[in-house]
């Protein structure tokens, strides 16, 4: 089963802020909920997990990540995610985003086109209950990766902070990292409970 998503997220940081996040497929990872790169094999590859928890039950996915394109230029990326889990279920998610100068200086927009594959347990849902699960999904990413950008930018005024502290014999307070929101399991279950109801619901309009 495949699903398709275009989005587009503003943000409150320059294109030149947001790309320090999104040019550095460390950074990227960590904004997409659950997810942790746990080796990386060369310059675009690398070995991953997803991990969502729902009460005591844990549902894991491990796979593989390859970088497909990187362009400063264009402000673009394309990444490409496939796993699986001890069910038999797996998936696959090829990314494309790119940047966009915002409405007003100082801003931007994050435009991200992702094509989804599952397959065993997973395709079972429906499109009707996937889409909604992966719009949430990728909205707290978004979330995740303004965190990100705007961390950036506190960390970059700090450094400068410090440097100048430095230069006039003074010492600077340890930057805190900004928290980055996890997978909202329980969160993601009410997501697919109503778009079951409206489906529901739409089959007897």
């Amino acid at each position: 089963m495949e699903v398709k998503l275009d989005k587009r997220y503003e943000l409150a940081v320059s294109t030149e802020q947001a790309w320090a996040v999104l040019s550095d497929i460390h950074a990227v990872a960590r904004c997409m909920p659950g997810a942790q790169i746990t080796e990386q094999l060369d310059a675009t590859h690398y070995k991953g997990t997803v991990k969502s928890k729902v009460g005591p039950a844990v549902m894991q996915f491990g796979g593989d990540i390859e970088v497909l394109g990187l362009d400063a230029a264009a402000l673009s990326m394309q990444m490409l995610g496939k796993g699986a889990d001890k069910s038999g279920s797996s998936a696959s998610m090829d990314l494309k985003a790119h940047l966009e100068a915002g409405a007003t200086a100082g801003t931007s927009v994050l435009v991200g086109v992702a094509t989804i594959v599952v397959s065993g347990k997973l395709a079972q849902f429906g499109s009707r209950l996937l889409v909604p699960v992966s719009d949430a999904m990728l909205a707290q990413f978004a979330d995740n990766f303004r965190a990100a950008a705007a961390a950036a930018v506190v960390a970059a005024t700090e450094a400068a902070s410090e440097s100048a502290s430095a230069a006039a014999g003074s010492a600077a307070a340890p930057l805190t990292p900004a928290p980055v929101k996890e997978l909202n399991a329980l969160a993601l279950m009410w997501t697919v409970f109503k778009g079951w109801l409206a489906g529901l619901f739409g089959k007897h309009a």
